[in-house]
């Protein structure tokens, strides 16, 4: 497995090859976790959040934020269709969500440049996690509270009120992602130290 470092201080940039990988199994979480569908697993929470961060922080192509945004909308609707799901998320507001998406992307690729390798960059990553999960939560669920046209009246004082019953869980759905996503990556990455190390001592 190929690794360049664009800078000293960024992660690690994979090869054409493994860069394919890597989005292919984002696809795949995205498939496995969205929605109400053939290939869904139900008692996984939708990983739909961590995968634009992460497609920010690992994928070098910029169409992969609009790629992976077709790919929801498509299991949306492909679940709408096949009567899994009703439209009460398919509303006005959905607009929305690419707004939200896109600074999930983004802050992924803030955090991309501000990596460090080791223990030290923990907080880092739960800085810029906490941001961007804010941000995103303030597009996705307000846009939709107020906009959706699902809610008669929607003030300023009921989104307040029902934040602590869903900003909670979205931002530890979006933080355990992303920590299991990184975990792996470093254990892969020792790995293939130990491999090499084993090579050259051969």
């Amino acid at each position: 497995m190929a690794i360049v470092n664009d800078t000293a201080s960024s992660l690690p940039v994979a090869s054409t090859r493994d860069q394919w990988a890597v989005g292919l199994a984002l696809a795949a979480l995205m498939v496995a976790t969205r929605g109400q569908h053939f290939a869904s697993v139900d008692a996984l929470p939708s990983a739909s959040w961590a995968i634009f961060f992460l497609a920010g922080a690992l994928l070098r192509p910029m169409w992969t934020l609009p790629a992976f945004f077709v790919l929801s909308t498509v299991l949306d609707l492909g679940s709408y269709a096949a009567g899994t799901i009703t439209d009460w998320c398919l509303s006005p507001a959905y607009w929305a969500l690419a707004l939200a998406y896109a600074s999930l992307w983004l802050g992924g690729r803030v955090y991309r440049g501000l990596h460090r390798d080791g223990w030290r960059d923990i907080p880092r990553l739960a800085v810029v996690l906490l941001v961007t999960g804010s941000v995103a939560y303030l597009l996705s669920k307000g846009g939709y509270w107020f906009f959706s046209g699902r809610y008669p009246e929607p003030d300023l004082q009921g989104f307040i009120a029902r934040i602590p019953a869903y900003y909670p869980r979205a931002l530890g759905t979006l933080a355990g992602y992303v920590g299991a996503a990184f975990a792996l990556r470093a254990i892969w990455r020792a790995v293939l130290r130990s491999a090499a190390m084993g090579e050259a001592r051969s």
